[in-house]
């Protein structure tokens, strides 16, 4: 049995060419006048062969463009710049540490599973004492903090993180704004803590 589609061709019983004038069937498809999207598909419109052909040597896809996007359209990267999750330089990890932020991977790793360790315990004790309220220990996670954190260690830290995310020391780069504002944010309540020693 053959199949009803070959090299683009689309049987279908009734359908005709959208060329005007036109009397043969419409059996290849063209991008119709509203393109697919978020809403779902979008139309398409029917030639015969040769009104495909037609369209196909007339359609114009950098229609719209600028100079700089048809350039970056043509690129051999093009849509690979784009950055998942998974690889992006905090690698999708909400605390720190943060990979981007260690030259040895083996340093990150440590840092890691101090973070983890620390969070197992300071659960623990405020489980047990209610040291941190909820807020607070999520403000510690922030901030790359133990449970056993003082006055002086919390400003230390700030100060260092202040300096590794402010533009200024990025070359004004604003990537590390949203990490920056966390931080300062964590700071602010954790200045305020009576749990602070």
């Amino acid at each position: 049995m053959s199949s009803p589609r070959f090299h683009g061709r689309v049987e279908s019983e009734g359908r005709g060419c959208e060329a005007p004038g036109c009397r043969e069937a419409g059996e290849f498809r063209a991008p119709g006048r509203r393109p697919h999207g978020f809403d779902g598909p979008g139309e398409w419109r029917w030639f015969c062969l040769d009104h495909v052909r037609e369209f196909n040597a007339g359609y114009d896809w950098f229609g719209g463009m600028s100079a700089e996007e048809i350039i970056a359209a043509q690129s051999p990267i093009a849509g690979w710049r784009t950055e998942s999750r998974t690889f992006r330089p905090d690698a999708g990890v909400d605390g720190v540490p943060r990979w981007a932020d260690y030259a040895d991977p083996l340093e990150a790793i440590a840092a890691r599973a101090r973070g983890i360790r620390s969070r197992a315990e300071r659960e623990a004790r405020t489980a047990a004492t209610g040291r941190f309220s909820r807020e607070e220990a999520q403000a510690l996670e922030t901030m790359g903090l133990g449970s056993d954190t003082d006055r002086t260690r919390l400003r230390r830290r700030y100060s260092e993180l202040v300096r590794r995310y402010h533009p200024d020391r990025n070359g004004g780069d604003r990537k590390h704004e949203a990490q920056l504002n966390a931080v300062v944010e964590a700071y602010q309540l954790l200045r305020k803590s009576a749990a602070l020693a």
